[in-house]
């Protein structure tokens, strides 16, 4: 497929089309695209960027992506899989699915944690509405989480 888009081409977006329709900045699109986050952006005979419709929805998962942490490293290693084509589908599918796996997690803990302040809320209430402190979960009952960071190393958390 040559780099050059040909003019007859339908559907086709200019950067700052693309950016009006995602909401992004066109100084983004073009530092996604250096970054290698925007697989397969043609060029007209002009030299300008050309972009299709999925561009958008490549813009949508990034979107995704991001949202549930991961990495610009690894939204790089994924673009760069999906422009060696269909070779690459069996590890396509294991990097999305440890990201998957670590979403999960994520909200398994979110979950706990929703829980807790539910708990928290609702003894506050109490104490509102009855004057009384609530017998309900106390601070010192809460357990711990083990997460860690990104890179594997326990997180610390500063108490004042």
């Amino acid at each position: 497929m040559s780099a050059v888009l040909s003019a007859s081409k339908s559907k086709s977006l200019r950067i700052g089309q693309l950016a009006e329709r995602t909401g992004r900045s066109v100084h983004a699109i073009r530092w996604y695209e250096t970054q290698g986050l925007i697989p397969g952006v043609m060029r007209d005979a002009g030299g300008r960027r050309v972009y299709g419709e999925r561009h958008l929805s490549w813009l949508t998962l990034i979107d995704k992506l991001q949202l549930t942490g991961m990495s610009i490293a690894q939204m790089r290693s994924y673009a760069a899989l999906i422009s060696q084509g269909r070779g690459t589908l069996r590890q396509q599918v294991a990097l999305l699915t440890a990201h998957r796996e670590k979403v999960e997690q994520t909200i398994a803990e979110w979950t706990a944690a929703l829980q807790v302040l539910d708990g928290k809320i609702a003894g506050l209430e109490e104490w509102i509405v009855t004057g009384q402190r609530s017998s309900s979960i106390r601070h010192a009952e809460l357990p711990i989480s083990k997460r860690t960071t990104q890179r594997g190393r326990p997180r610390t958390t500063r108490r004042n």
